[in-house]
């Protein structure tokens, strides 16, 4: 008989430790925990995101920040993508921290309804930190991030995207979208790409602005308005 079963994870690098359940007799199973180790033992991390946000002095390339959700708060983390010529007959598809098969059918909505062709490109994808997003919400963040270092064009600095992207194209909402932009404004950011659906009533909160969308393509070329 088993009561719960936790998982504790950590990269042997990083003085950042996750306490996650995987099965709770009595509770939720999806509550994330994010702890430091330091000289006294493990402490609490009050402000998860900002640990799974890079610091750049500059915008670069192949980096996208989206909300996802672990349990019941909303994460800020950071998706790197390097896109690359191949000298394979497979180009490779990697990824750490999401799931392999879903980037393959996103790469084909890609090149089918934003014109990007990636097929003859390897292709990796990270999840700073080491978190394990399992949800659509990283689909439009994931393709923005790949669409960046394909071009080598960064994108707009202080923006936020999420949202689930469908085979022919289009941009579905995914739950707790307000909670999700919050977060991001708590943050300071300044822009948020977003399902339409997702959008709240008024255009800003605080100072970022939401920018609602219904396809990829009307993603793609807001990135380049902002």
């Amino acid at each position: 008989m088993v009561d719960a079963v936790l998982y504790f994870e950590g990269e042997s690098g990083s003085r950042f430790r996750i306490l996650r359940a995987f099965k709770n007799r009595f509770g939720a199973v999806n509550e994330l925990g994010v702890f430091a180790m330091s000289e006294k033992g493990l402490k609490e991390v009050p402000n998860p995101s900002a640990i799974f946000l890079s610091s750049h002095a500059q915008p670069t390339p192949g980096s996208a920040v989206m909300v996802t959700r672990e349990g019941t708060r909303p994460l800020l983390v950071e998706v790197q993508a390097l896109v690359d010529a191949s000298a394979l007959p497979n180009p490779r598809r990697v990824t750490l921290g999401l799931e392999q098969n879903r980037l393959a059918m996103l790469l084909a909505v890609l090149h089918r309804h934003g014109g990007a062709a990636v097929y003859d490109q390897d292709v990796f994808v990270n999840v700073v930190g080491g978190i394990r997003v399992q949800e659509t919400a990283a689909d439009l963040p994931v393709l923005l991030a790949v669409l960046s270092s394909f071009r080598n064009r960064a994108l707009p600095d202080k923006l936020v995207a999420f949202g689930e992207v469908g085979l022919s194209g289009e941009i579905r909402p995914v739950p707790n979208g307000e909670e999700r932009l919050r977060e991001a404004a708590t943050h300071g950011f300044l822009h948020a790409i977003v399902p339409r659906a997702n959008a709240p009533r008024k255009p800003k909160i605080g100072e970022l602005r939401i920018i609602a969308v219904d396809r990829l393509d009307d993603a793609l070329a807001a990135t380049s308005e902002i």
